[in-house]
């Protein structure tokens, strides 16, 4: 039940019950001093009707609170204090420089609760469970020098990828969440996926993340506004998002729960791929069924499984989306890779530093259109105080993530894709590094930014080595491309027309070496069916 038509629902179920929630909820809140500036509120019900209509895109109607309001906003919903930072430095003072009071999550009634978004790492209150999954992951990906070790898995699977849109080039979309898919599982749980169809691992993936992507937007269901509605029975008219959360948590329990009980029937018959799983039962043992310990290696694993398997995807899409758009930029990117490589291999991550208008094609990836453009909500765990206005505890801070990437204080012409921006040409300083805010904040930075950073690099620049990207032709003419977006956490590209083509024969060649370097192996696919 998304918020259409509140009052209709309100009126359903008691609107006697919901004042006085709302009035318990105001008389706990101590004022200290004037919330950030935002637009007046109803009685009771607040602001609830600035928040964003079904099917919007939040970060641009966030965006015009800018205009309005300043670079801090806020709006109260039924007394709950939402503060909107549209600028960067603000978040990064708040976020980053005070994340030990901004550093929680707010438990979102619809995503955490009810579908079971909050066993995820990225849905953790600030507690002693979230040091747990911190701790167990850091090994593995807190640094440059661990996530190294999947440097070679990472330039098969780009190179595999370069193969399946070769023979299949329309179908590029699912190639990338294939290729994302084929890395993380293999991190996470030691899983070869099924090579040529849809794996059943990385389609589950993508269903729950596109799920989570409706299903965590703030103010976007009536009963993160009202919690009591979660109790009204499921045959209650209105009551629709029950079943839809019953059947979303159903989804999600099997990303969490197929490839943790794969890895225990694999390594219990002794046959068995290392893996961050793996290594976690090899220290500990197997933990017992409803221990913590259990808790920790599960969803932890489902952690990197669901982070890993869509966030790049975005990015990877933008990116093809960016060179139909920009074939000047595809020309420089592929002159820079020919002049250093001469076409004789395809781009590895040594490679980077001699390559620095292909990074700056990555990091503008990231910036033209960022992978959560408003991020992840935070929630502050005491009173603030910014510039004289209030942020209460318990308020849900928004970080305009894309607003920060097309300030136009920071980016200049920041609708263009300029990977020019991030070098030193043209009398310009290099501007700001995307990635010191796209990949989130504080204590909350994402743990797999760097993992992350090196896919998109790699896919990218072997890409650009290989393929021609550019718009599809009919009856002689160029089909207009528009650059569109979904909305939800996290926002893909609309889908557009393109064509994809070898560069050359010797091009063709290079790609379809890969099987005979890397020949395929058999997928685990049947045995998740006995696990």
């Amino acid at each position: 039940m998304m918020i259409a038509s509140p009052l209709n629902v309100i009126l359903s179920v008691g609107i006697g019950a919901m004042v006085l929630y709302a009035m318990v909820l105001l008389a706990r809140r101590r004022v200290h001093g004037p919330l950030p500036p935002g637009p007046p509120g109803k009685p009771i019900l607040g602001n609830i009707y600035d928040l964003p209509p079904p099917g919007a895109q939040d970060w641009m109607h966030w965006l015009k609170f800018k205009d309005r309001y300043g670079q801090i906003s806020s709006i109260s919903v039924m007394g709950q204090t939402i503060v909107i930072l549209n600028h960067h430095q603000i978040a990064m003072e708040l976020l980053g420089k005070r994340s030990a009071i901004y550093s929680s999550r707010p438990n979102l009634v619809f995503a955490s609760q009810m579908v079971g978004w909050e066993h995820i790492l990225a849905m953790q209150t600030y507690s002693d469970r979230l040091r747990a999954y911190r701790k167990a992951m850091q090994p593995y990906l807190g640094s440059e020098t661990a996530v190294s070790q999947y440097n070679e898995l990472q330039e098969v699977e780009s190179h595999r990828f370069l193969l399946r849109v070769l023979k299949d080039p329309k179908n590029l979309i699912q190639h990338i969440s294939t290729e994302a898919g084929a890395v993380i599982l293999k991190i996470a749980y030691g899983y070869t996926i099924e090579p040529d169809k849809m794996d059943p691992l990385v389609h589950i993936a993508k269903m729950a993340l596109e799920q989570f992507s409706v299903a965590g937007t703030p103010g976007a269901w009536l009963v993160d506004v009202f919690p009591a509605l979660r109790y009204i029975p499921s045959w209650f008219p209105g009551a629709g998002f029950k079943r839809t959360a019953q059947v979303w948590k159903q989804n999600l329990q099997h990303v969490a729960d197929k490839p943790y009980a794969f890895v225990r029937q694999r390594m219990e018959s002794g046959n068995y791929d290392p893996s961050y799983l793996s290594n976690l039962f090899e220290a500990g043992g197997y933990p017992p069924n409803g221990t913590e310990e259990e808790m920790i290696a599960k969803w932890t694993a489902a952690s990197l499984y669901t982070g890993g398997a869509d966030t790049t995807v975005s990015s990877v899409q933008t990116f093809f989306l960016a060179m139909t758009l920009y074939p000047e930029v595809q020309r420089k990117a592929q002159e820079e890779i020919d002049r250093i490589l001469g076409g004789a291999r395809l781009p590895t991550v040594v490679d980077r530093a001699s390559l620095p208008y292909v990074d700056a094609v990555v990091k503008e990836t990231l910036r033209w259109h960022p992978v959560a453009p408003m991020g992840i909500p935070h929630m502050s765990v005491k009173d603030d105080m910014y510039e004289g206005h209030l942020i209460p505890e318990g308020s849900l801070v928004l970080a305009n993530i894309w607003a920060f990437a097309h300030d136009t204080e920071v980016y200049h012409e920041p609708m263009k894709f300029k990977p020019e921006r991030f070098l030193n040409v043209d009398g310009r300083e290099p501007e700001l590094d995307p990635r010191t805010f796209v990949f989130g904040f504080g204590r909350r930075i994402c743990p797999g930014r760097i993992l992350a950073d090196y896919a998109l690099y790699l896919i990218i620049s072997r890409s650009l080595a290989v393929f021609d990207v550019r718009k599809e032709v009919r009856n002689g003419h160029e089909v207009h491309v528009e650059p569109e977006f979904r909305p939800g956490v996290i926002s893909h590209p609309l889908s557009w027309e393109f064509n994809i083509k070898p560069r050359s024969a010797s091009c063709e060649a290079l790609i379809r070496s890969v099987e005979e370097t890397n020949p395929w192996r058999g997928s685990d696919a049947a045995a998740l069916d006995t696990s």
